[in-house]
């Protein structure tokens, strides 16, 4: 019953982390920081005896640091495409012959 328990919360927690996500860059910071982050909290984890529990906690302050730096990213890539907030192209002028 335990490890259900911990599965769906794990599961819960990566679809909640997933779902902030709004580019291209905040999904993949989140992918990759909850894979790295499971990674290294599940050796820190295995050092104290509880692996399982370090894993877990490490995939999702991983995912949620992943998604701040793509979601970041993202942003900074939207405000060089469409411009400085606020600027407005200046009209097209008339064609005279």
């Amino acid at each position: 019953m335990k490890t259900i328990s911990i599965r769906l919360t794990l599961i819960a927690a990566a679809a909640a982390l997933v779902s902030c996500a709004s580019g291209p860059n905040a999904t993949t910071g989140t992918a990759l920081g909850g894979l790295g982050g499971a990674a290294l909290g599940g050796i820190i984890g295995h050092q104290s005896g509880r692996g399982l529990e370090g894993a877990a906690i490490g995939a999702v302050a991983g995912g949620a640091a992943g998604n701040l730096l793509g979601n970041g990213q993202d942003q900074r890539n939207a405000q060089r495409y469409y411009g400085q907030p606020g600027y407005a192209p200046p009209p097209p002028q008339p064609y005279y012959r």
